[in-house]
């Protein structure tokens, strides 16, 4: 696929970033330029995904998030209820509303 350049300046960018994410997802390169200096590109991923554990890392590596050593999950079991309870509970809450 070639992909077609397109420059644009940072103002622009910043107001139309949902429609520029469309078009790189569509194949094209975007500079962005500042005041007609090219000073950023934006390309397609390369279709890497990664796992909760990864993201989690990159976050805690840019600084965004503090790690936590004690990682613990918690188990929950659903509680069974009477169907009556439930129909009763979900009219309570409405009329609250």
């Amino acid at each position: 696929m070639v992909m077609k350049k397109n420059y644009i300046g940072i103002r622009e960018a910043r107001i139309n970033l949902s429609k520029l994410i469309r078009d790189v997802r569509d194949g094209m390169e975007i500079i962005i330029t500042d005041r007609g200096t090219p000073v950023a590109k934006l390309i397609p991923a390369q279709g890497q995904i990664l796992s909760l554990e990864e993201r989690i890392k990159n976050y805690e590596s840019c600084g965004l998030i503090e790690s936590c050593p004690e990682r613990k999950t918690i188990e929950t079991t659903p509680v069974e209820l009477p169907r009556e309870a439930v129909q009763r509970y979900i009219r309570e809450e409405r009329d609250d509303e």
